[in-house]
């Protein structure tokens, strides 16, 4: 099982994580198991001048291997227009592994857990809906992390998930 970190802040964000949860509940492989409402959260890195995120978190089972699901995820991205030019900019779509099982991996393509989730409320507010007692490694689980960031910038996306 792995956990996915969804975001976007251009063209109709609530479209894009709509349309990438669907494009994740649509297939065989990987298969959606859950899924979080969507939240609006502020930019963090990067740009300062950067529209509001609209996040979400999905939880799916797979065959794929780790790089093998982050290929995948990073062609849903490419199909809606992700162009990677600004770290941290602002992004159409962007599908993060957070974690995969209970995998640790310090592989410069893929960290797992990811590296920064135990300190983003944007991660852990939708990813403590639908897995708050996951391990994120030496960091905890969800709900601990979480009780440690500020989470007051985050509210449920108006009419979207």
């Amino acid at each position: 099982m792995a956990w996915i970190g969804i975001g976007s802040n251009l063209d109709n964000p609530a479209r894009h994580v709509a349309d990438a949860l669907a494009t994740l509940a649509d297939g065989a492989e990987p298969r959606l198991l859950a899924r979080s409402r969507c939240y609006r959260t502020v930019p963090v890195g990067g740009p300062a001048d950067q529209p509001m995120f609209c996040n979400a978190a999905a939880a799916v089972a797979t065959t794929r291997d780790a790089p093998a699901l982050l290929s995948y995820l990073q062609a849903i991205e490419s199909a809606h227009g992700r162009i990677r030019d600004v770290r941290w900019g602002p992004r159409t779509l962007d599908l993060d592994i957070i974690a995969y099982d209970d995998r640790r991996s310090a592989d410069p393509r893929l960290t797992l857990p990811h590296p920064r989730a135990h300190e983003r409320a944007f991660v852990l507010v939708p990813l403590a809906e639908i897995a708050p007692a996951l391990s994120l490694g030496p960091a905890g689980r969800v709900i601990d992390c979480l009780a440690r960031v500020d989470a007051n910038d985050i509210a449920p996306w108006r009419g979207a998930g």
